[in-house]
């Protein structure tokens, strides 16, 4: 390469260059004879700077890992073809050792017989004896080493044949010696060698083999496998020991897996538990063996990750197959989330040797999980579902024997009969689920709870008595609650699940079980769950003030009873009193006051604001009521003092029980003020001055009070008209006879 090639000026788009060719064209370089690295390197960096060398080093770095990845994938590729061919290198070397043997000796041989030529020539008579003994060679006695050899080739075949294993160890190493200590000294004609070769070379290889046989033997036991895996390391076959070491204990594996077989959901539990154990019990220990006796050899460790992750793939597969898939599908969490952590449970045991097989089990198992979950909550809303159908919405204890998590709560919670199933059904849902916080599936979970707690409130609000709104649009599977007692019963039930139950067993899903703490209540997703929660709450709620209200302005049969009419009518004096409807409504808000006294002791403040929403909505549906304004300022009727003084009472009758129940908003008295506003206007209009037509406040308040009074059932009329009081004498005695002619009634 051009050296100006490697300047800091193009360094950067060399190296881009360079990464756009073909792994075999980048190599080249350092496939090259002359390469010199160091030399390399200063070319390289000459004048770069720091920025420029860390990308060089980069590059580098990416060089090597796709080189050593183009290796293995070759090496992958041409396994087999690479064993053969060492096969036969390895026999080819051993033929061309023999034939430079026999080419030796028969250099020696002709060598020799040139020299007894010569010799013979010389001196026939004195050689005559030593061409004698020569041409008798054959007929000498065996020397040491041969005689060795003999008695070596008779005891390592005996030792083979007897399974003695160690002794037959030791004497293929002494054979190896001696093999060394011949080619050293050459003191062993070259025939008698070769043969003491082969001889190690076959023996070598029958004891491989039945080292090989033994470990593929069911019946093996840990201490035996673990000698013959390392007779056959001792053998220089360790590649093929390692292999042999791992699928022995594969084979292990694979006979208790047979166990695992379609069965019912209990069983299946009982088997995983068990096999989960045994089988990553099995991994560990041929984690173990494998260090123990190849050391960290990257070789062996990969072959071993390999192994692993194979062997936990194939077990979780069957466990989904055999024992998850139908309580998934049926929705039964329990026993999945069961088989779930405790397989994680055992696996994670490996991490410690360093094998993390976790994530296998995840990639299989969280499907399972999912279908269950979502299953689970779809049969929560059913069962419910199914409950509410029948519900009387009476509110009653937790029957006997149903878990509660309420046990820390000073009072056992009161619920209909299926607010007690959703409350029990989502507990467990809950508990089940915690301890698979490694699936990574809280906020789904926690998406699940809400939805089924918006369904459940969706039944209590269609369990409302039908508007005029409703009416018609078919049979709501579910048991109506008529009275106001049962319908404050389903408010109970939002109060108490929203604010307090479904809160408390969400904590196993948010939290960490060994992190919780005393101020789990205000964590951030706490805090956003509730509010969720109370949103789906307030619907009912105002589901419910929205009933009230209507049944309050319209009749059965579809007429108003909150019209202009009952003020535009008036044209002789009346008796002084509310108008009927805000009668009726201050008789259902009080009896909702004492009947909620006994439904949500310890919640007064949430009794309050129904109050006040219930009250809010009457009085804004009359300022937004188009049609009853357009009477009171249009006609065709103009609103006169009579009618306007009956209005004015009626507000201020509302101001007074609002206040004294104070459920009185600033809202709900700012309305009040702006309606009695334009309703004075209204009468400014004809040219009436309404100030002049209407008694003093305190004369308002007082009739106002007497009627709360009258109303309860607490006035005493013995002496009401010294106290009544007016700014007229008219206006005195007509409130005087309308309190006597109300108390007679």
């Amino acid at each position: 390469m051009d050296k100006a090639s490697f300047s800091s000026n193009s360094v950067g788009d060399s190296l881009d260059f360079e990464a756009e060719l073909p792994l075999s064209d980048r190599l080249k370089i350092f496939k090259a004879s002359q390469f010199d690295p160091e030399n390399y390197v200063t070319m390289r960096c000459k004048g770069l700077s720091e920025k420029e060398i860390r990308h060089l080093c980069v590059y580098l770095v990416d060089l090597k890992k796709a080189s050593a990845e183009e290796m293995r994938r070759s090496v992958y590729a041409n396994y087999s073809a690479f064993i053969r061919t060492s096969r036969e290198i390895t026999d080819l070397e051993g033929q061309l050792l023999s034939l430079r043997n026999l080419l030796s000796t028969r250099a020696t041989i002709i060598h020799n017989l040139a020299e007894g030529a010569v010799v013979e020539t010389l001196a026939n008579d004195t050689d005559s004896s030593r061409s004698d003994d020569f041409l008798n060679i054959d007929a000498r006695e065996p020397s040491k080493m041969e005689s060795w050899l003999v008695q070596f080739q008779e005891t390592l075949e005996v030792l083979l044949a007897e399974r003695r294993v160690e002794e037959a160890l030791a004497a293929l190493e002494e054979g190896d010696q001696v093999i060394k200590e011949v080619k050293a000294k050459k003191n062993l004609p070259p025939a008698a060698w070769k043969s003491l070769r082969a001889t190690i070379t076959e023996q070598r290889k029958k004891l491989s083999d039945q080292l090989a046989e033994a470990t593929s033997q069911a019946s093996i036991n840990g201490v035996e496998l673990r000698a013959a895996v390392h007779a056959l390391k001792r053998l220089g076959d360790a590649p093929r020991a390692h292999t042999l070491l791992l699928k022995s204990h594969k084979q292990k594996i694979q006979t208790h897996m047979h166990e695992l077989r379609p069965c019912s959901t209990a069983q299946g539990v009982t088997i995983t538990a068990k096999l989960s154990q045994v089988i990553f019990s099995t991994i560990a220990q041929a984690a173990n063996d494998s260090l123990v006796l190849f050391d960290e050899e990257q070789s062996y460790a990969s072959e071993l990750v390999t192994w692993a992750v194979t062997q936990s793939n194939d077990f979780a597969l069957r466990v989904k197959r055999h024992v998850l898939a139908s309580p998934a599908a049926s929705g039964s969490l329990r026993p999945v989330a069961e088989c779930v952590q405790m397989c994680m449970g055992h696996c994670s045991l490996l991490e410690a040797r360093g094998l993390a097989l976790s994530p296998i089990l995840l990639r299989i198992f969280k499907p399972c999980v999912e279908q269950a979950l979502s299953a689970n909550l779809k049969r929560i809303e059913q069962c419910t579902a199914a409950l509410a159908a029948a519900d009387d919405w009476s509110l009653i204890y937790p029957p006997l024997g149903v878990r509660s998590m309420s046990s820390s709560i000073s009072f056992q919670p009161k619920l209909s009969s299926s607010a007690h199933k959703f409350n029990t059904m989502i507990q467990e849902l809950c508990e089940d689920m915690c301890p698979l916080e490694s699936l990574q599936l809280s906020d789904q979970a926690l998406e699940g709870l809400l939805q089924a707690f918006n369904s459940f409130i969706n039944l209590m609000i269609n369990a409302l008595p039908a508007s005029i709104e409703t009416e018609g649009t078919g049979n709501r599977l579910v048991r109506i609650a008529d009275i106001e007692a049962q319908q404050l019963a389903l408010l109970a039930n939002a109060l108490l699940l929203g604010d307090e139950l479904v809160p408390r067993a969400a904590i196993y899903l948010i939290d960490d079980p060994s992190k919780r703490n005393n101020d789990r209540q205000n964590r951030p997703e706490q805090r956003e769950l509730k509010r969720r929660l109370q949103r789906m709450v307030d619907q009912l709620r105002d589901s419910f003030c929205r009933q009230q209200a209507l049944d309050l302005i319209f009749t059965e049969d579809g007429g108003v009873r909150l019209s202009a009419d009952m003020y535009l009518s008036i044209e002789e004096e009346p008796e002084w009193f509310p108008s009927p409807i805000y009668q009726e409504l201050f008789m259902r808000l009080t009896l909702i006051a004492n009947l909620s006294a006994d439904m949500f002791v310890g919640r007064e403040r949430f009794v309050t604001v129904l109050l006040m929403r219930l009250t809010e909505t009457v009085i804004l549906w009359l300022s937004d009521d188009q049609g009853f304004w357009e009477d009171i300022e249009q006609g065709p009727k103009p609103l006169g003092p009579l009618g306007l003084q009956q209005f004015y009472l009626d507000m201020e009758f509302v101001i007074l029980f609002t206040s004294q129940g104070r459920y009185l908003s600033r809202n709900l008295h700012q309305v009040i003020k702006k309606i009695i506003g334009r309703a004075l206007e209204a009468v400014a209009a004809t040219n009436i001055d309404p100030y002049s037509v209407l008694p003093e406040d305190d004369w308002f308040a007082e009739v106002a009070q007497i009627a709360t009074k009258m109303l309860l059932g607490k006035a005493n009329f013995g002496n009401v008209e010294g106290d009544v009081g007016s700014p007229t004498a008219s206006a005195s005695a007509r409130s005087v006879s309308s309190v006597h002619s109300h108390g007679s009634n």
